[in-house]
């Protein structure tokens, strides 16, 4: 195995292992996150806000490199239009995650888990995934849909 390939699995082991601690992989945790109005638990809120602040300095740091530890270029998304398709699957994406409590990375980590929930919910999302990319049309990400960072 390379190096590329074992700093991604290593990285999602990790981030899988914060879902954990965190709670986030307890699909009740969210819902209760989304329940304004009833029992309201906040620790999704100090979640998303350690992330958030943690992207912000990790980005900084990481795109001040020429380049990533084990490839060539940084590979970014080069299209910042917001349009319809981004927008209709943003909100899929929400309305599945307060429906099931679930998004893919804790999904993926409650089913490293054990979790019922989770054995349900990951096939249920990688049909999602397939219905998408033959609605679409394409296999993949589309050739030149990434380019390097701006020097």
């Amino acid at each position: 195995m390379n190096r590329a390939v074992l700093s991604a699995l290593a990285s999602g082991a990790l981030f899988g292992v914060g879902l954990a601690i965190s709670g986030m992989t307890d699909a009740r945790r969210v819902l209760g996150f989304l329940d304004v109005a009833g029992e309201f638990d906040p620790t999704l809120l100090f979640v998303l806000g350690g992330a958030v602040v943690t992207t912000l300095v990790a980005f900084r740091l990481v795109l001040a490199r020429a380049h990533p530890l084990f490839a060539d270029a940084f590979r970014l998304p080069a299209s910042r239009r917001i349009d319809a398709p981004l927008v209709a699957g943003a909100a899929v994406f929400g309305i599945g995650w307060g429906l099931a409590g679930y998004c893919p990375g804790p999904a993926l980590a409650g089913l490293g888990a054990g979790s019922v929930e989770a054995l349900w919910f990951v096939p249920a999302m990688l049909t999602g995934l397939l219905i998408q990319r033959a609605l679409a049309g394409r296999p993949g990400t589309a050739p030149g849909d990434e380019k390097p960072p701006a020097a």
